[in-house]
């Protein structure tokens, strides 16, 4: 279908042009169901070849083979990748749920790319600066975005009421500037203005929120955009509120994973329930000798509870002190009925024009609880949510409340741990938005058509405005060894070498290839800064310079998104493809589940530990009918492939975006984005590379190449393989999933989880035993753990097997098959 066009003026569209060339763009085309996404990914390849360094818009909307159609496709580009963010058929217009979270996942420099790059954000940024600099006595950008990152860190310092430490997530020391982000008084406001800004700018990409709910500070954002509070009169609330709560005593919060029946009968007199966030999570607060007494009963009673890093007892009666005064400052303010329905955290229920317009509501709104979970319910209608502040904590509940009928959740800003650029978050949520089939006004982009045509096996663009650059003579060599690599002659010049097939092993022998054709040596890491033809082709003209290539313009694709298909016809998305073939061979190939007696019946209810892309699941969907599918994977750059690959295959899967273990609690992931198999909570790096460089010669036992040989014991290639990044997960005991999900029956257990394995098992509570009929483990061998966990599965009724795969010969890699035996 083509975009929706309003009325809006020029002055709009002039809003939504930078004010200069920008690094990221969004393409999204719509078109006939005859047009492919291969055939327009394609043709936005060459087009933003020829025109990204020019581009100053950031999103454009072409249309493509017939603009009534309802296929769409949504593309990024940037750092000379492109790649596809999705594509679907989708009709119709979906009204989109605004969340605005609270403090935890706030971090020094969110948002600067958007302040940079989008004029709305900046001037949504500065009036709010301006306005906030005589209630502060400073310049709150320069706490948001300090000029120079401190480097050495000082003295942690916690913040007001910090989501991202209650749940598990917070990391060692601060930097000065960390430390004063974090400060009470600076904090609330600096994270008001930076969703109240990331708001102005959705709005100004025509997203627009047809309800919203807040998490705390979050929803006096909510109520800005409603209309309750004039932007100057929040503002002046928000700072003078968090002044007030600066000077009151320190308390202490504790988080519960319990149901909130079974908390609120030991609060006592001096604790208050603070929060409930879900169906097991709620917030206790108060003074620090309560929470303590209350922390010590849950532990002996084996309830699962952390103490909450936080400098004051929030959402509690330790808050009523200023109560009366935050009512007598809501007196001076005009406070209007809601233009936009929001979800009240008192109540859980939207909001009435009585309460939205009762200066003692901000009190209220201050010492009950924040009846998250219950606000949560109130946007079951609506399909589409958009988290419009920094992190994913909203979202990571939301999925929870809501469970198997989560809709689609984006969460608009990065993770305060990764690398990506805030503008291309940003796009790439307004793309997953409209593929979602959201109800956005494209006023003020700009539309074209793109005549695209397959000719047979090369896609052909025609755009008369731009000429075609005429490839250099060191491009074409290198196709030519790129095509003799990867066996592949179809290759443009701007596309990722390890989006077409490349992986670590083929890079390293393209780096012997260039050393030989070019007389430059060009390492295994520049390949992967410099991935495609035309980076490549001036990487290396800059070295036979005597230069080094520009690191301005590299990209890493170490978390880089690409299509491959499976020599059975099944199309996933992946990151590498050496894993991903043996992942395919071992699933689908070789059958080795079903020659060990694995089998599923229709009807299946299948539980998948360790996800990874979710080539297990797939097999699941495809070995039966009507196969239910539990599955499991705790890093978020997996856990992002593994729902695309279910949500195109049309599999019944319920997707839980954490790790199973045998109790409550958070442990930090180390995650190798180019070897996620060996990814870890418990890593050890000369282990794994003695396993890699094992599995490596043992696959070159059937066909021997003497240079991949010499390129096993490459110690530069191992160490590209195990770049590593680390992140906190969350970790639950089976079977509380089993209870809350109502699991009656599970058909198979699949359990690869990297020396783990123990810990799932232990998880796994007696009652729940007899439903298991089935069970496979890839099992680490230490200290004879297979005989152990063959004996116990044995105790439990199942006749078991292990074996070693000749993969794994060499290492301690095992794999354990059980079947119940018959009754």
């Amino acid at each position: 279908m083509s975009p929706k066009i309003s009325t809006a003026g020029t002055d709009d569209e002039a809003a939504l042009r930078p004010s200069g060339p920008v690094s990221w763009h969004l393409a999204l085309l719509t078109g006939s169901g005859g047009t492919t996404p291969d055939t327009g990914l394609a043709g936005l390849r060459a087009h933003f070849a020829r025109t990204a360094a020019v581009e100053d818009v950031p999103v454009r909307i072409r249309t493509v083979g017939g603009a009534e159609g309802g296929h769409r496709s949504a593309f990024l580009t940037g750092d000379g990748v492109t790649t596809e963010i999705g594509a679907q058929h989708a009709t119709g217009a979906e009204p989109v749920a605004f969340l605005f979270p609270g403090l935890g996942d706030h971090y020094v420099d969110m948002g600067r790319d958007l302040y940079r790059d989008f004029p709305v954000f900046r001037e949504a940024v500065d009036a709010c600066a301006e306005t906030l600099t005589g209630e502060l006595g400073l310049d709150i950008r320069e706490v948001v975005f300090p000029a120079a990152e401190q480097t050495a860190p000082a003295a942690p310092a916690a913040p007001a009421f910090d989501l991202r430490r209650m749940l598990g997530r917070d990391t060692g020391p601060r930097t000065e500037s960390e430390r004063r982000l974090n400060a009470t008084r600076l904090a609330q406001p600096a994270l008001f203005v930076v969703e109240y800004a990331l708001a102005r700018l959705w709005q100004s990409w025509g997203a627009r929120p047809s309800l919203m709910i807040g998490y705390s500070l979050g929803e006096y954002v909510a109520a800005t955009l409603a209309g309750v509070l004039s932007l100057p009169d929040a503002l002046r609330l928000v700072a003078r509120r968090a002044a007030l709560i600066d000077e009151l005593p320190a308390g202490a919060m504790l988080a519960v994973m319990l149901p909130e029946r079974e908390v609120t009968p030991l609060l006592g007199e001096d604790l208050s329930l603070s929060a409930v966030n879900g169906p097991e999570f709620c917030v206790a607060a108060g003074p620090l000798a309560a929470v303590e007494a209350l922390e010590a009963s849950l532990r002996e009673r084996g309830a699962v509870c952390r103490r909450v890093q936080t400098t004051h007892a929030f959402h509690s009666s330790m808050m009523e002190p200023v109560a009366e005064q935050l009512t007598e400052l809501a007196r001076t303010l005009t406070l209007n009925p809601p233009r936009i329905p929001y979800v009240s955290n008192v109540t859980g229920e939207p909001i009435t024009d009585e309460q939205a317009t009762d200066p003692a509501y901000w009190a209220r709104h201050l010492v009950s609880p924040v009846r998250f979970a219950a606000g949560l319910r109130h946007l079951s209608a609506t399909p589409l949510l958009l988290e419009a502040g920094p992190g994913q904590t909203l979202s990571s509940m939301a999925t929870v409340v809501r469970g198997s009928d989560a809709g689609t959740i984006v969460a608009s800003m990065r993770h305060p741990l990764e690398r990506q650029s805030d503008s291309a978050v940003a796009l790439k949520a307004l793309g997953r938005l409209w593929l979602a089939g959201a109800d956005i006004d494209w006023a003020g982009f700009p539309a074209d058509e793109l005549d695209i045509v397959a000719d047979g096996a090369a896609t052909v663009v025609r755009e008369a405005a731009d000429p075609t650059a005429a490839p250099s003579a060191v491009e074409l060599e290198l196709a030519g060894l790129w095509a003799r690599i990867l066996k592949n002659e179809q290759l443009p010049h701007d596309v990722s070498f390890f989006e077409v097939g490349g992986n670590s092993l083929l890079a390293t022998r393209l780096s012997l290839r260039i050393k030989r054709a070019f007389g430059v040596e060009l390492t295994l890491r520049q390949i992967y800064e410099w991935s495609t033809i035309a980076r490549m082709a001036a990487a290396v003209q800059a070295l036979q310079a005597g230069q080094q290539p520009d690191a301005h313009g590299s990209s890493h694709t170490g978390t880089s998104l690409a299509r491959f298909q499976l020599p059975n016809g099944l199309t996933v998305w992946h990151q590498n493809e050496a894993e991903t073939r043996h992942f395919y061979e071992d699933i689908f190939d070789h059958r080795t589940y079903a020659k060990n007696g694995i089998t599923l019946p229709d009807g299946a209810t299948v539980v998948d530990v360790g996800g990874n892309i979710g080539l297990f699941t797939l097999f699941s969907h495809y070995e039966a009918k009507d196969v239910r599918v539990f599955t499991f994977e705790p890093a978020p750059p997996m856990f992002e492939l593994l729902s695309r690959n279910v949500a195109e295959h049309g599999v019944n899967a319920t997707l839980f975006n954490i790790g199973v273990s045998d109790s409550e609690s958070q442990a930090t992931f180390t995650f190798y984005p180019r070897s996620s198999g060996m990814s870890s909570f418990h890593p050890d790096e000369a282990e794994e590379k003695h396993n890699l460089r094992t599995i490596i010669a043992n696959q070159q036992k059937t066909g021997a190449d003497a240079e991949v040989a010499e390129l096993v014991a490459d110690e530069e290639l191992l160490d590209v393989r195990f770049e590593a990044i680390e992140f906190t997960a969350t970790l639950r005991p089976l079977s509380a999933v089993i209870r809350e999900q109502g699991i009656e029956r599970i058909d198979l257990i699949k359990i690869d989880v990297q020396k783990s394995e123990r810990q799932v098992i232990d998880g796994i509570a007696d009652e729940d035993w007899p439903k298991i009929r089935q069970m496979v483990l890839e099992v680490h061998d230490a200290d004879g753990e297979v005989a152990r966990l063959v004996e116990l599965l044995e105790g439990h009724g199942f006749t078991v097997r292990a074996e070693q795969d000749e993969m794994y010969v060499g290492t301690d890699i095992h794999n354990i098959y059980a079947v119940r035996s018959p009754r």
